[in-house]
Formats: structure tokens, sequence, C-alpha cells
């Protein structure tokens, strides 16, 4: 295996950035790696003083066919590469160069068109309380229409759709606005990859003479082989999200479904071998390696047929095999798991967690099948699903989120102890439900939480219900669009109404924010150790000589993560009151308000906005994240954590939910190791649990990696929904692993 991957890597390594200067795996696509000929294009600022011009003429044009001709452009006008060390071609100019031409312009225009939503979007961030955006950063392609058609059948299939709707008088002007869109850039695109197949044409060294067959095909139609699958979807990821500015959340239908087709028809033909696939995959997989984005680019595995028998075939095991010995990172798995897949399968991922390789998550298709199926999917649609993002859950071709808010579930604590104010903004957020020292009972207190944590969610929503009416103008999605039939059929933007709308609303904190009423609770009304007053006293001096009181507040009993039924029983019902909020809701395209217990980046964003808290948490220090609890928090063990988890209905959250789980080591070592960590995965399955990841790691191991980081380069963790190395986190952040690492020891 890698008969020559191994002595490309290094070039394939600095094909997006040169690893020996300074990165910000926030602002990839910022950056170079090796030097691409010249002749064969423009540089970034040649290539922008083009776009500014050009742009500069298409005022006024409708916004498809403005961003279509600045598409056009670039693809027109980039820089390429066919190296002698790679497989997969070069794309020079991969940092979004429209995006201040169209959609950051166009996003303003939005919500410029509403001030009053603007202010209170502007207020709830300011505050913590909120965060959201316009969602175009978890689109998957119908895959199945990509490989058998490729680029030129897209473009035919949406011809032949237009000139159907024209023959008819059925054909409105937004209808051939967005055609004429998509014409100009899968146009462009075949244009590109005439140029890329001339250029390997002209290369004399030994990879050319097959990537540039691969070419002629892609040029002509779909994929032929396994090589020219994996190059259509590299050149789709690359082109719609470095230019065409939309994020693509997998690899595939399942990497190893969409390519097992042609894997099985090239090993019978004997077109490859199984170790010439393997290393087309390897040099695959590096391409994410390389761009290094912070969030990770995911890919899933395995599923389950309609009829019960399981996906998993000889290129899912190759695939993994691939990514344990390159030692990668990113992209990041997630595994479809049900009773039937194999369990070798499973122990097969579980062995690479074991040996550190920390970016798999296992997803339980039981819960996405019911999730999808109660928004509407036939069952066969919700045993079909698509996984994008870090879990999120879809049906293939049929839906896409238009937003994604964020709500911050511990700051309604904060709120119930200032009659609404926020002290960290200085801005009335909240509802008055009352001075906190006029409050008798527990019973008033968690009132008012509720009160205040539906009033912000609402207040979020209701803005982002005015934004959302105009996003298909912000950013026309032509080239995702053009992929789905449904979109094509219509020639309707996808953002549009051509498929399902649906908007994400993800509660982040939500095992802190327990903590935090359990401490009032007990503290307060249970104990009466100390009084609502006092109590607001010591978090306005963020607990500075309250120590006493804050040890209490740290160690009280009633902690989410430990099996505490009390504790539990307020994370179920918090939950079931958003989601009976959310639920019922439609956004301003018609679709579904979701819920996601999925924290992304907020449980340390809008920590730093979050004042002290009740449960002991200092002024800005991050909160629990997704289904997890609170840092240190769990301290009875695995059972426990995932009896908390389980507790609640992770069908009430629609899109996602995961656990994050650490474990020692020494839990974990030998065969009966892998027998407990095989039977912890099945027993959060069985419970209902949705998604974990696991962690395993010892406290004494991350507080030398903290000590000395040069021994420790490659030494990966489970953030939330994606891999990062130990060394790229800050300190803050590996205080809180090394914290939890040593309550479970």
């Amino acid at each position: 295996m890698f008969k020559t991957l191994y002595h490309d890597r290094d070039t394939i390594e600095r094909k997006y950035h040169i690893p020996e200067e300074e990165f910000d795996s926030f602002k990839r696509m910022a950056y170079h790696g090796y030097a691409y000929d010249e002749s064969t294009g423009l540089d970034d600022k040649e290539i922008d003083a083009k776009l500014s011009s050009l742009s500069k003429t298409l005022e006024g044009e409708p916004h498809p066919i403005h961003k279509a001709k600045l598409f056009e452009l670039v693809l027109d006008n980039t820089r390429i590469d066919v190296n002698e060390s790679d497989y997969f071609v070069g794309l020079y100019t991969w940092n979004r160069p429209l995006s201040k031409y169209t959609w950051f312009k166009w996003l303003h225009d939005v919500h410029s068109a509403f001030p009053e939503a603007e202010r209170t979007v502007i207020d709830l961030y300011d505050s913590g309380a909120t965060q959201g955006w316009l969602d175009f950063d978890h689109t998957v392609p119908d895959w199945d229409s990509l490989l058998e058609l490729g680029f030129s059948g897209i473009l035919k299939r949406a011809t032949d759709s237009y000139n159907e709707l024209k023959k008819k008088g059925a054909l409105t002007q937004k209808q051939e606005d967005f055609y004429r869109g998509i014409e100009i850039e899968y146009n462009a695109i075949l244009r590109f990859i005439d140029r890329l197949h001339a250029f390997a044409l002209k290369q004399t060294h030994e990879k050319a003479e097959k990537v540039a067959k691969c070419l002629e095909h892609l040029r002509c139609g779909g994929a032929q082989d396994t090589y020219d699958a994996l190059q259509i979807i590299y050149l789709y990821f690359m082109l719609s999200e470095s230019i065409d500015n939309y994020q693509v959340r997998s690899l595939g239908y399942g990497l190893d479904g969409s390519l097992y087709p042609y894997f099985k028809k090239d090993i019978e033909s004997g077109a490859y071998t199984k170790e010439d696939i393997a290393e087309l995959i390897g040099y695959f997989l590096m391409q994410w390696s390389a761009i290094g984005n912070y969030w990770g680019q995911p890919f899933y595995l395995a599923g389950t047929n309609a009829d019960g028998t399981t996906k998993v075939n000889e290129l899912s095991y190759l695939i993994l095999e691939v990514y344990d010995k390159l030692g990668l990172y990113n992209p990041k798995i997630q595994i479809k798991v049900s009773r039937a897949t194999p369990r070798d399968f499973i122990c097969r991922a579980l062995e690479m967690i074991r040996h550190g390789v920390s970016s798999i998550v296992f997803c339980n298709e039981d819960v996405i099948t019911k999730c999808l199926m109660a928004n509407g999917a036939t069952y066969e649609e919700a045993c079909d699903s698509v996984i994008s993002g870090c879990y999120e859950y879809k049906i293939k071709a049929k839906s896409v989120g238009i937003s994604s808010l964020y709500i911050n579930a511990l700051k309604p604590v904060s709120l119930v102890f200032e009659n609404g104010f926020d002290s960290f903004s200085g801005k009335q957020i909240g509802v008055k439900t009352g001075k906190i020292e006029d409050f008798k009972t527990f019973e008033e207190f968690y009132d008012a939480y509720i009160q205040q944590l539906e009033h912000i969610i609402l207040a979020h929503i209701g803005a982002h219900y005015d934004f959302e009416t105009l996003v298909q103008e912000i950013n026309p999605s032509l080239m995702f669009s053009a992929t789905l039939p449904l979109c094509v059929n219509s020639l309707t933007d996808a953002l549009d109404g051509g498929i399902k709308n649906n908007s994400s609303t993800l509660l982040c904190g939500l095992g802190t924010a327990v903590d935090a009423i359990m401490a009032v609770y007990e503290l307060v009304f249970e104990k009466k150790v100390t009084t609502l007053s006092e109590l607001k006293k010591a978090l306005e001096n963020n607990w500075e000589g309250y120590e006493k009181l804050r040890y209490m507040a740290l160690n009280a009993s009633h902690k989410y993560g430990n099996g505490d039924k009390l504790s539990d029983s307020y994370a179920c019902a918090i939950t079931r009151q958003v989601a009976d909020l959310v639920h019922g809701r439609r956004n301003s395209h018609g679709g579904r308000y979701q819920l996601e217990l999925h924290s992304a980046r907020m449980f340390i964003l809008h920590g730093e906005r979050t004042l002290a808290t009740p449960d002991g948490r200092r002024a800005g220090e991050e909160m629990s994240k997704n289904a997890s609890p609170t840092p240190g928090a769990d301290r009875h063990g695995i059972t426990a954590l995932i009896n908390s988890a389980t507790s609640i209905d992770a069908t009430l959250t629609d899109v996602g939910f995961c656990l994050d789980a650490m474990l020692h080591p020494s839990a974990v070592q030998g065969e009966d190791g892998m027998e407990a960590l095989y039977a912890v995965l099945q027993t959060y399955m069985n419970k209902g649990g949705a998604s974990i990841h696991f962690n395993i790691f010892n406290a004494d191991l991350l507080q030398d990696a903290q000590n000395n980081p040069d021994k420790y380069k490659n030494l990966q963790v489970r953030v939330c929904g994606w891999n990062a190395l130990w060394n790229n986190l800050d300190k803050k952040e590996q205080d809180a692993y090394i914290l939890r690492a040593k309550n479970i020891q």
C-alpha cells in the first residue's frame, strides 16, 4: 500500500499553505502553497482587479447572472496545476474571491432592509444571549447526479428543463435568470476542465497521462472508474466551497457507498487493484488534511438499507485502513450505526480511537430515522439519509438549512438575577420577571428562567424570519441547485424553496445551565446555606470574597452528567420546552424550525459573554458542549454520564445531538478494554442516544503535553464536532480537558 504516496506527501501538504509558516485554520483560504506556473493564469491582485471592474458593469443585473459572470471570470483566469506529486488537480484562486462583490454586499443590503431586526440581532449577539446567521455552510449536492452525469450532464439536464418550460410558455423571468446563471457557471466549469486537460497533456511526468485521461472523461460525462469519481467529488468541493461560497459538508453519499460500484467494477475488470485504489483514496484524503479547515471536513461511512441489511462493504474497511495508516485527523469520519452494522467494522473504528484517532463519531440510525420521519420523510428516505456538517441529518437531495441560530441556555440564568438586564452588554435583553430578592420559591425562579429563555429564542427567530425572506438574493446557489432534480425541474434556487428550507435552532450550554439552576435549588431552597440576594452579590463579585460558597456550588450534589435524577429531569424538561417552542413554527420559506443540541464553538464564545453563574463558574469561562456536562462535573463514570444524556429524548433534537465522552486509557486496554468500549457504545445506542464521540486521555499525559508541546505535535483532540491538534488549543481549552480527565480517573 502507498507505493508513491509517502514520497509525494510532503508536496501535497504544501498545496494550500506552507507548513513552516504561521497558519490560522479559521482563515485557511487566505494562503497559497507551492508556486504555480505563472503562464497559466493571474495572481490574486490581478483577479481581484478584474472582478472589481466587471462587478461595476454588472450593477443592476439579476444576482444569479451577476454572481455567475464573476465565477466565470475566476475560472477562466485562475492559475492551474497538474503536479507530478499529485493525482488531483490544483486550483490557485481558492479564497472565495467573489464574496466582497456579492455575498458581503448583498448580505449588508438584506440586513439594512430590516433595521429593527438588525438591532435585535446585534443586541442579542453583544450580550452573548444568541448568535446566528443565514446558512450557506451545510450543503450536500446530489452526488448520485454528479457522478452519473458529470458536469456536462448536469448542464444538459438543466438546459432540457429550461427548453421544456419555455416550450410550454411557463417560464418566468426569475426562472430565466436562474437558468442563465447555471448555464454560465457550468460552461465555465467545463472550460476550466478543458484548460486543465490541455495543461496535463503538456506535462511529461508519470502522473500526467492518467490525470489527462480522467479529465477527458469528466469533460464528456460522468465517472467511469473510481479515480474519476474521486476527482469529481474533489473538483465539485473546491469550486463550490472556494469560489461559489457554499460549503460542501459530505464527500459522497457515504464515501464507501458512492465509490463502491466503481470499486467493484474496477477490481473485477482488472483496471485497478485493491492496492491501487487504496493509494488513490490516500491521495484524495490528503487534500483535506492539507487544506486544514478548523471545523474539519466530514464524510460518512456505513449505513443500513431499508430491508435491514448493512451497507458496510469491503471498501468501508479499506477507507478506515487508509485513513489510519496515514495518521490523519482531518477529514473527520461519521459512522452510521445500527443493529445490522458488523461488529468487526465497529471494533476496527474503536481500535483506531484507542490508539489516538479521535476524529470519529458514531451516529445512531434508529434515532436518525425517527427524526427524519417526524419531519415528513418516508421510511425509505430516512434510511437513505445524509449526514452533513458535524452530525446533522437531512433527506437526500430534498432539504437544506437556510439559517442557524445558537441559543445560550445559560444566559437566562443571569437575566433572572438581573430582571432581564444584561450587565455584560449594558442592555435590557430579557423580560422583566421581577426582582430576584422577591422570589420566595424555587418554582418562581425556574418559571422566570423559562420566560427568559423563551424570550431570547423568539426574539432571534423573529429577526431571522425577516432576513430569511431574501436569503436567495444574498448568495444564489447555482452550482448546488443544478445538481438537485427538484430544483432543476422547477428552475428554482434550492434556498428559494426549490427543496425544503429548514432553520436550525442550536441549544448551547445546556449542561451548565442545568448545574446553575440546580445550584440555586440546592444552596438556596434545599439546604438554605445562602439567599438569592447573597448569591447575587457573589455573582456580581465574580465569586471574589465568596470562596466557601463557590466551593459548595462547585461540589453541589445535583450536577448534570452523573446520573442524578433531579438534574437529568430538568435537562430533559428544558430541552422539551425549547422543542415545543420551535417545532411548531414555520420559517418565511414555509420550512420547519428544527432543534439541535450542538454548540460548535459557542461553548467558548457564549461563555466569554456570560458573567459568573450559580454553579461556581467564573465570568468568561467556557460552558458545557453539546449534550455533555460542564467540564469536570461528571465524576461518577461513563455509565452515569450515558444515563444523564439518554434521559433526554434525542428525537426532540431532530437534526443532531451528540455526547462527548472521555475515558481513561486504563479502562479500554487489551481485549477486555475493547469489550468495555464496545459495550459503552452499544449501551448508549440501545438507550436511545443519537451521536457519540470519544477522547481517551490520561490527565498526566495532557499536563505533560501542555508543558512540553514539542513532544506532542500529533496529539489529537475531539473538540465538539471536529478534531484539532492539542497544540492548536488555547490554554483555557486545554485546562478544561485536563480538569475533566482528572475527574474521570
